[in-house]
């Protein structure tokens, strides 16, 4: 399982954007980045510093991937069939952990994983308790049983700050949400500007 290496608020800090639109973000206050110094933070951005920026939010954004398991998911990205781009946003929204999130079941990107990694999640009826797991289209995502009445959950489903995206088909009364299909970058309700294509330069060019 991939470690929590930083706090959420201080992804947001560092990135200077609130990346998951929670009301909460220090960046809903302060736009300039974490440290005494980050104020003074203004100068011009080189290609490069765009294209890791672009790289490090969204590997952020899916709970701090590490920069292994993501080369790796844009190493298969980059082997498929059509956009890179595209790919690589469908593979990440692929992920177990992601779709607890979309789905509502949990708050934050950070409580999906721990969530998933704790065991409170079947697919298709077999428990799964792997964030990183694949999710097919048609397979069926479910809170166990004995989960259902957890108050992070309960309080999840409550959140007006987020919909669940038309590629999940979710049933709150039941707690279980099936994948219909792979998203692409326009489906995804990202809250900020995502840019994969600037991704693909970085690892072009590094």
């Amino acid at each position: 399982m991939t470690k929590r290496t930083s706090a959420k608020y201080k992804i947001d800090r560092r990135m200077g954007e609130n990346i998951w639109g929670r009301p909460k973000s220090p960046v809903n206050r302060r736009e300039y980045g974490p440290g005494q110094h980050g104020q003074r933070r203004k100068g011009k951005v080189s290609d490069f510093g765009l294209q890791l920026r672009a790289k490090q939010k969204l590997k952020g954004y899916y709970g701090d991937l590490t920069e292994k398991q993501f080369r790796r998911i844009f190493a298969e990205a980059e082997r498929l069939k059509g956009d890179t781009g595209e790919n690589l946003i469908g593979l990440l929204e692929r992920r177990l952990d992601a779709l607890v999130y979309r789905a509502k079941f949990v708050s934050t990107m950070f409580a999906a994983r721990q969530f998933v990694n704790h065991g409170h999640v079947k697919v298709n009826g077999q428990r799964v308790n792997i964030p990183s797991y694949r999710v097919k289209e048609g397979d069926v995502i479910e809170v166990r049983d004995r989960s259902k009445q957890m108050t992070v959950l309960l309080e999840a489903v409550q959140l007006a700050e987020r919909d669940v995206p038309d590629y999940i088909d979710a049933d709150h009364s039941k707690m279980v949400a099936t994948f219909v299909r792979q998203p692409g970058l326009s489906d995804v309700p990202y809250p900020v500007l995502m840019e994969p294509n600037l991704v693909i330069e970085f690892y072009a060019q590094n």
